[in-house]
C-alpha cells in the first residue's frame, strides 16, 4: 500500500465538485448523467491514492463497482436497510435504475483511463 498525494488531491477537487453538485442541483444533466460520469472518475483517483495497481485494473474495479450499484437500484435495497427516506443514503446510493447511467460511467472510466495514459 502507498500514498499517493496527487492522486488524493485529484479526488479531493472531484469530492467537492460532486458535492456541489449534490447540494445545488436538484435535477437535470449534472445533476442525473454528469455527476455519474464523474463520479467514477473521482473513485479511480481515491482507488489509486492508496493503493498501486495497474489503471486497467482500478478502471474495471471502478466500473464493477458503479455496475453493482446501478444494478441494486432495481431492488428494494434501501427499503430493506431501513434507509429509504434517508436523504444522504438516496444520493450516494441513488434509488432508480436508468441505462444512461451505465453509458455515463462506462464514458468516465474511458476517460480516465484516457488521460491516465498520458
Amino acid at each position: 500500500m502507498t500514498f499517493n498525494k496527487i492522486y488524493f488531491l485529484l479526488f479531493t477537487i472531484f469530492f467537492i465538485v460532486e458535492l456541489t453538485i449534490a447540494y445545488f442541483i436538484k435535477d437535470g444533466f449534472l445533476r442525473q448523467t454528469f455527476g455519474d460520469f464523474l463520479v467514477v472518475i473521482m473513485l479511480y483517483y481515491l482507488i489509486r491514492s492508496f493503493i498501486k495497481i495497474k489503471p486497467i485494473s482500478t478502471a474495471l474495479l471502478v466500473l464493477f463497482i458503479a455496475f453493482s450499484i446501478e444494478f441494486i437500484q432495481l431492488t428494494n435495497f434501501l427499503e430493506a436497510l431501513g434507509l429509504e427516506n434517508n436523504i444522504y443514503a438516496k444520493t450516494i446510493f441513488g434509488s432508480t435504475f436508468h441505462s444512461t447511467d451505465l453509458i455515463a460511467y462506462t464514458l468516465g472510466v474511458l476517460t480516465i483511463l484516457f488521460i491516465d495514459s498520458k
